[in-house]
């Protein structure tokens, strides 16, 4: 994992990502492992004052005009798929606690592991809910993406796409793939900049 994030990965990325001033990058980061392109996004506040989970809640509309719920964590230690299911549930239900009355729509979460927990090699693993019945698709909403960090392996003459770059920045351990990363992303350059700024002012 990217050293600019350690310790409390969650934390320092919710301190910094959840204003309007980072919406762009929240977006792109989005857009890019979804596959969708985002017309409208907004930041969902902890409604019921607990403690926060996660990175990012927000509420996104398509230019398809499709709506739904996105949450984005960081996953690392034990209790992987306990931990992937309970803030899927966190982030679906949060949704009647706001007070500005939104219709329940479908979630999707981004989870972050710095570690391989599947045995297939791709990077990049999608989870649905499905019952056995045929016709009979209750459960298709619960929908959670996996990124596995160790797997991004990259050649450093290779292009990078906008979801490798992301996945190289967010492991971090490549300093030359990270730099490439930086310069060639407007919005992965905007986040080192922000981390800089937090770790020069958490220093002070």
């Amino acid at each position: 994992m990217n050293r600019k994030f350690i310790k409390n990965s969650n934390l320092v990325l919710r301190k910094i990502l959840n204003s309007e001033k980072c919406k762009d990058i929240i977006a792109d980061f989005i857009e890019t492992f979804l596959k969708i392109q985002i017309s409208t996004l907004k930041i969902n506040q902890n409604p019921d004052n607990s403690k926060s989970y996660g990175i990012v809640d927000v509420r996104v509309i398509t230019k398809e005009n499709k709506e739904f719920n996105v949450g984005i964590q960081i996953i690392d230690g034990n209790y992987i798929q306990s931990k992937m299911l309970l803030y899927y549930a966190k982030i679906h239900s949060n949704q009647v606690l706001y007070k500005d009355g939104r219709r329940l729509a479908k979630t999707i979460t981004i989870n972050i592991l710095d570690m391989s927990f599947f045995s297939s090699t791709n990077f990049h693993k999608i989870i649905k809910l499905k019952t056995n019945a045929i016709n009979d698709n209750i459960l298709e909403e619960v929908h959670m993406h996996v990124i596995e960090l160790p797997k991004f392996i990259i050649d450093e003459d290779k292009k990078l796409t906008k979801e490798e770059a992301w996945g190289i920045y967010l492991k971090g351990d490549n300093k030359k793939l990270v730099r490439k990363a930086i310069k060639k992303y407007e919005n992965i350059r905007k986040l080192d900049d922000l981390l800089k700024d937090y770790w020069r002012e958490e220093k002070i």
